[in-house]
């Protein structure tokens, strides 16, 4: 058999010789291929287009023989619906040179169930929601709102050194976390603290970590907003782009391998896609048939870098199907949208065993963080459309007040009673006293290793020659 295999791979690549060797007397020498000036042997071409193109048999009876020879007999013929089966895949055959081109015709179109208005869009699909979780919902984008409002303000008194709003984004928080269960591993950016609020994170623990008191999870070693909790699986976020990606690939995985009712979602803006983090997880995610969801946040700028000095593709969306995963692009500030988007892609993810990419069209009306001031790359009469006339509370509350579950008192009674649990969780983690210095040499080593020692001394002796520069609680 293995003789015969020899041989048919022979004749083939001998008769496919003698094909391109005629064409290339009657045409002349192509400009497409290299080298075509000089004619090759017969027995050069020959040997040049096996270590090309090989055909892989397989053993088997005669019928399979048979078939492999009429194969061949096509291909000499000139048969462009032969199929081969190359290494790289299983392929038929085109005469035409024809390039792909760098983007379709027409834009990939985008999700939407709500209008405008707060009103269905006809013909909609999406998934139902009742009115026990559509007010939970709203009450999540209403406090996660109000939290971003006096957490800022606080940065700007001077109370903590940094922060990021999600305004604008409350939509893709919520609804995006809602649609999840408390199974499922979240690796966040640092534009997510939705998804920590609907799990459970109160607004105590919110303050405490801006804080860094002693309350703290990470004990004050974090930048505020750097939110992380073991008990609501949700990984502590950290600050390199992109860096969550590779490593959620790895969580949905193991879910995988553990045969888990669950899967993994991470988050990340369009910035996050310039990064080589991302087309590695993309990759590594489908090849793995990782359950696990991509969801990016596209809301037009990295910063102040625009999308259109970022990439040339149709946005995020088309970046799927380069590497064989499902993807859908949806409408960010749309409430039901996301949800249902962020549902069914967890039902195929969790099903099907497959990787979903969720590209989210939105838009960041508040600054990058408070160090930044986005009205120097981005006009301010376009920040105030996106705040006011595409606000997604807005929206989202006119389709639930339209349903007849919410009126305009419990909206003054719910925005009341969050504003004032805020600020009393900010008052009591600024009483709470914050973490000793010793607390930055321990929780890496089993035994502090003597180096360390020595830095701390050091510390300290800085600190005792320069007591001014640093607050009194902070000597030991």
């Amino acid at each position: 058999m293995a003789a015969w295999l020899a041989g048919s791979s022979s004749k083939l690549a001998h008769s496919a010789a003698r094909r391109l060797a005629g064409d290339l007397r009657r045409r002349g020498p192509d400009p497409w291929l290299l080298s075509s000036s000089t004619m090759p042997a017969r027995g050069q071409l020959a040997g040049d287009l096996r270590g090309f193109c090989s055909v892989r048999r397989f053993a088997g009876d005669s019928t399979a023989a048979t078939a492999a020879e009429e194969s061949e007999n096509e291909f000499a013929g000139g048969d462009l619906q032969q199929v081969v089966d190359f290494p790289g895949g299983k392929l038929s055959f085109v005469g035409e040179m024809n390039f792909v081109p760098e983007s379709q015709r027409e834009r990939i179109k985008c999700y939407r169930v709500l209008d405008d208005d707060g009103g269905i869009i006809y013909s909609s699909r999406f998934q139902e929601v009742g009115k026990e979780l559509a007010l939970k919902m709203y009450s999540n984008m209403v406090t996660l709102q109000i939290m971003d409002t006096i957490f800022y303000e606080a940065q700007r008194q001077g109370r903590i050194s940094f922060y990021i709003t999600s305004n604008g984004e409350e939509a893709i928080n919520i609804a995006s976390a809602a649609a999840l269960s408390a199974d499922d591993i979240v690796l966040p950016q640092y534009r997510e603290p939705g998804v920590l609020l609907w799990r459970g994170f109160t607004p105590q623990e919110f303050a405490n970590q801006l804080f860094g008191n002693k309350m703290d999870y990470g004990k004050g070693r974090q930048m505020p907003i750097h939110y992380g909790s073991n008990r609501l699986n949700y990984f502590t976020i950290s600050s390199p782009i992109a860096t969550q990606l590779p490593q959620a690939v790895g969580a949905a995985y193991s879910l995988k391998m553990d045969k888990k009712d669950a899967c993994a979602i991470t988050y990340f803006g369009d910035g996050g896609t310039s990064e080589g983090d991302f087309h590695a997880a993309l990759n590594f995610a489908a090849v793995k048939e990782a359950p696990m969801i991509f969801f990016c946040r596209n809301n037009g700028w990295a910063i102040s870098t625009p999308t259109t000095e970022q990439f040339r593709s149709d946005g995020i969306v088309t970046r799927g199907q380069a590497y064989g995963i499902r993807s859908i692009r949806v409408d960010g500030n749309d409430t039901l949208a996301v949800y249902s988007a962020v549902h069914t892609a967890r039902e195929m993810a969790i099903a099907e065993g497959r990787p979903i990419l969720i590209e989210a069209m939105t838009y960041r009306v508040g600054h990058h963080s408070t160090s930044d001031d986005s009205t120097k790359y981005r006009p301010a009469d376009e920040i105030e459309h996106w705040r006011t006339a595409r606000d997604p509370i807005s929206r989202y509350r006119k389709w639930v007040q339209g349903n007849g579950w919410w009126c305009d008192a419990e909206e003054t009674e719910l925005r009341n009673s969050v504003r004032q649990e805020i600020l009393q969780a900010v008052q009591a983690a600024e009483r709470i006293p914050k973490h000793g210095l010793a607390e930055l040499f321990t929780d890496v080593y089993d035994q502090v290793p003597s180096n360390l020692h020595e830095q701390q001394r050091s510390l300290l002796d800085i600190i005792k020659k320069h007591p001014s520069d640093y607050p009194t609680e902070v000597n030991s």
